[in-house]
């Protein structure tokens, strides 16, 4: 039988920064460093690692860049690799070391078309690893002892908390404690090597068929979708610009329970008759749209399959109305870039 692993895989990010000054905490240039150099860091990993099973750490290096820069060749790579060893029998868990500024993408990403039945953990800094408070070798091993857990899904752990993917936002551009579950609160803590949980993702679905992936995975780009947002004075000149420029979907962060101003409503509807994809949403930062009618989300069959997203949108009740999400915007984005994708 072949020896347990947990595997790391490596992104770049802020965990892996370099700065010119110890006391620099900005500024830094993200993705210097190797998975490698990132568990050296952590002395007693291999022994967190080895836990109850025996299990023994394998690093690969997926991209060395700067999280604001995620692209669709880095991801497709990422999600190789998660999908080879979610598949492997000798790979216990995965390990994602990350940038703050996507990971919140990234995480759903992973949980909506590989609904893991290992724990995949994405992990992530806040200071460079050159830093006087640098976070990263602590957010490391804490995610190495939840992916001991073999608790299935997608985690985010940093800064001592674990949050589902579906939930995690970044919500602070410096401290430390910048991600936060946005409805609950963290499923759980680690402490000392620990962890304590306080529950687990509210919703498990079944993920993709074997062929819808390999459909995705085959893609040299994903559709263009486009974050719009209402508020006063709201114009329909963005969205009237963008589906002149060819735009295949929008996602529209509306104000309080995804209200729309009236002249953006419009250019939106209009939008919806010319076929692109429209979304609505809230920009509030908790919570989500409230009031919709029940039962009515996207059919599996339209859907292609992907129940994850299915369950999240809500079909407009009328002919000329718009299709509500139950996502914040940055990953109904991308839920519905998978979408398109795949329809």
């Amino acid at each position: 039988m072949a020896q347990k692993k947990i595997v790391i895989l490596g992104t770049g990010g802020t965990i892996a920064g370099q700065a010119q000054s110890r006391t620099q905490g900005v500024g830094y240039k993200a993705g210097q460093l190797s998975v490698e150099s990132l568990l050296d860091a952590v002395p007693d990993l291999p022994q967190l690692a080895a836990g109850r099973t025996g299990a023994v750490l394998d690093a690969v290096q997926i991209a060395k860049i700067d999280s604001k820069d995620m692209d669709w060749p880095v991801w497709r790579s990422l999600l190789q690799a998660v999908k080879a060893g979610l598949e492997e029998a000798a790979t216990q868990a995965l390990v994602i070391t990350h940038g703050t500024d996507t990971l919140e993408e990234s995480a759903w990403l992973l949980q909506a078309v590989l609904q893991p039945q290992k724990a995949v953990v994405l992990t992530c800094a806040m200071r460079p690893a050159t830093s006087l408070q640098a976070d990263g070798p602590q957010n490391l091993r804490d995610a190495v002892a939840v992916a001991t857990g073999d608790v299935p899904g997608v985690w985010v752990v940093a800064a001592g908390e674990v949050h589902a993917a579906r939930e995690a936002l970044k919500v602070h551009p410096y401290r430390l404690n910048a991600l936060r579950s946005y409805e609950g609160g963290p499923c759980a803590y680690v402490e000392e090597g620990c962890v304590r949980w306080l529950r687990h993702s509210a919703v498990q679905y079944l993920g993709w068929n074997a062929a819808r992936l390999e459909q995705l995975l085959a893609c040299e780009e994903l559709p263009w979708v486009e974050i719009v947002q209402s508020g006063a004075l709201q114009s329909a000149r963005a969205v009237h610009a963008l589906v002149a420029a060819g735009v295949q979907g929008l996602i529209v962060a509306g104000t309080g329970n995804g209200t729309i101003h009236q002249a953006m409503e419009q250019a939106l509807l209009q939008a919806s008759e010319q076929g692109v994809c429209v979304w609505c949403t809230t920009r509030c930062l908790e919570g989500q749209l409230v009031g919709l009618p029940a039962g009515q989300g996207i059919p599996v069959a339209q859907a292609g399959g992907d129940e994850e997203i299915a369950a999240h949108v809500i079909k407009a009740e009328t002919a000329g109305g718009l299709d509500a999400v139950l996502l914040p915007p940055s990953k109904a984005r991308i839920a519905m870039m998978l979408y398109l994708a795949c329809s």
